[in-house]
């Protein structure tokens, strides 16, 4: 919910509270500030092999409450009056894509992205993780990984980094880089040079 003062309430001195599109919004996105010392302090490194890939070595989704797995709990978290069945499946609601600005109303046109791709996080150091470690980290639910946004947005994305895939809405690019950024730092992952700069520019022209 978000509080939003009316004239009349101002003159009342009153706050009313009305309901609006709830937006994707993962947790602990790290402020601008944060997110420019931690990108100071990630590995610049050569990106690393593919070689060994595959989606199946990050286990996901699995259950988090219940009958609801991983994605249909950011289903849920992301979307606006999502109402679940009793296998937690959304049956309804709608959802607001930041990366493109689209809204969508059946959880089929919805992918839940992982910010930083399975492959590229193999490219930057989990290949040498556990299966159980990046079981969690493809099931981040504590960090700003995982986002509901359009399916097809997401499968032009695929496994780029900001070097060559940034949102087409440039006011979510900040955010954005805040997030990348602040997923790489959590996991220890390391970056490209090219990469690395282009965050560097996102932060510096959209923060």
């Amino acid at each position: 919910m978000r509080r939003i003062a009316t004239p009349a309430a101002l003159i009342l001195g009153l706050s009313l509270t009305y309901a609006v599109p709830a937006a994707a919004t993962p947790p602990n996105i790290p402020s601008a500030t944060t997110a420019q010392s931690q990108l100071n302090a990630l590995t610049v490194a050569a990106q690393g092999s593919t070689s060994g890939y595959s989606r199946d070595l990050f286990p996901h989704w699995i259950t988090i409450s219940g009958a609801c797995n991983t994605r249909e709990t950011v289903l849920k978290r992301d979307g606006s009056n999502v109402v679940t069945s009793s296998a937690c499946a959304a049956t309804s609601g709608s959802w607001y894509s930041p990366y493109d600005g689209a809204t969508w109303t059946a959880a089929a046109d919805v992918d839940i992205d992982h910010v930083v791709p399975l492959a590229e996080a193999w490219r930057s150091g989990a290949s040498s993780w556990t299966t159980a470690k990046r079981q969690s980290f493809a099931n981040d639910l504590t960090r700003p990984q995982l986002i509901a946004v359009t399916d097809n947005v997401n499968q032009s994305k695929g496994d780029q980094d900001p070097s060559t895939w940034q949102p087409s809405r440039t006011a979510y690019r900040c955010t954005y880089a805040r997030m990348w950024i602040g997923v790489k730092y959590s996991w220890d992952l390391t970056l490209q040079s090219a990469e690395k700069t282009a965050l560097q520019n996102m932060l510096d022209s959209y923060c």
